[in-house]
């Protein structure tokens, strides 16, 4: 499969489709390095070269099959679409010498190689499914385990290039869509309250990101001193608190300004469906107010799974692979407002057909 061809399908921790209300999907990711070689940042050429030719034969073994990209061999644009569909970071789409990723075809999991780390495994699930995420990530950890010698300490655990990340090397995240305690004023109190309890709250592209669209990462910042089990119970019960708050905060907005939100949807939804120019953020802000919408009863025309994809098809660099051409931000506007014009119309005919 190429990366032409996964522009227009999505991976299956978004296809699934549960219904989850403000919860989209579940993250693992774990930190590995091997024992023998100098962590990435201080390696030399030759040992990172090394790694990624170890790695490279060890995927060739393995029973799941997997897709990969070279980074040396990646166009900017390929990489930035690999980064768009959260299957690498923004540090490794940087890089270009001994280093890559491999990608499950449905896109579950996905495996850095020298970015931070000789090795991140990254497992994504829909909806709030960390156990599920946890488990499929274990399994791959073990599976590569057994072909590679980690840097661990049995005082420590293992090894990162991070000292947050020494430990259990685990990052679990949650992705939120939280308009509702956004427009009640109320997210930033809640940051900080997380931010209290070893949580930290991120962007929809993780670290480095601001929020878009109402969408929130949490993840945890503790790895060392806790198993991987206690990291995840604890934000399991953290991310079910903040469902409650968000769907409380619903509420009293239907209770205290019920027309504002439904003109609020309204305006969104006429807005996206005659713009003829329109920007990612103020696209990404009207799908937002649009599955609020959904969620709220104030429109039936979609899906959240629908809506979810177009988060993603609508960034800059999927816009350009499906037009096959590079565009400048003025042509991405234009080609966007259309795509969503297309969406709206397409969506809206087949509801009055039903």
């Amino acid at each position: 499969m190429t990366l032409d061809e996964m522009v227009k399908r999505h991976g299956s921790w978004l296809e699934a489709g549960i219904d989850e209300g403000p919860v989209i999907s579940s993250r693992i990711r774990l930190a590995r390095n091997v024992e023998e070689y100098s962590f990435p940042g201080w390696a030399s050429e030759e040992e990172n070269d090394a790694v990624w030719l170890q790695t490279q034969g060890i995927f060739q073994t393995l029973e799941t099959p997997f897709l990969s990209w070279s980074m040396t061999d990646t166009s900017a644009i390929d990489k930035e679409i690999l980064f768009e569909r959260h299957l690498i970071s923004q540090e490794l789409a940087q890089q270009d010498d001994s280093c890559g990723v491999y990608v499950t075809p449905d896109e579950c999991i996905s495996i850095m190689v020298n970015e931070e780390d000789h090795i991140r495994i990254q497992s994504l699930q829909p909806g709030l499914n960390l156990r599920g995420a946890w488990e499929a990530a274990d399994k791959m950890d073990d599976d590569l385990e057994a072909q590679l010698t980690y840097a661990f300490s049995p005082k420590l655990g293992y090894l990162t290039s991070c000292p947050s990340n020494v430990g259990t090397g685990m990052r679990a995240s949650v992705m939120l869509h939280l308009p509702a305690l956004v427009l009640m004023e109320e997210m930033d109190p809640v940051i900080n309250g997380i931010s209290k309890i070893g949580l930290a709250v991120r962007g929809m592209w993780g670290e480095g990101t601001e929020a878009a669209g109402n969408m929130f990462q949490v993840s945890n910042q503790i790895t060392l001193g806790r198993r991987e089990d206690e990291i995840i119970a604890h934000l399991e019960q953290i991310v079910l608190e903040l469902i409650e708050h968000e769907n409380n905060a619903r509420i009293r907005l239907m209770n205290e300004k019920s027309l504002i939100v439904e003109d609020h949807v309204a305006r969104a939804f006429g807005i996206l469906s005659h713009a003829k120019l329109i920007s990612s953020g103020e696209a990404l802000n009207l799908l937002s107010t649009l599955r609020m919408g959904l969620d709220l009863g104030m429109v039936d025309q979609f899906s959240r799974r629908e809506l979810d994809m177009m988060f993603i098809s609508i960034q800059p660099a999927h816009l350009q692979k499906l037009e096959k051409k590079d565009l400048e931000p003025d042509q991405r506007d234009v080609t966007r407002a259309e795509m969503l014009r297309d969406f709206m119309e397409n969506a809206t005919d087949s509801d009055s057909k039903n």
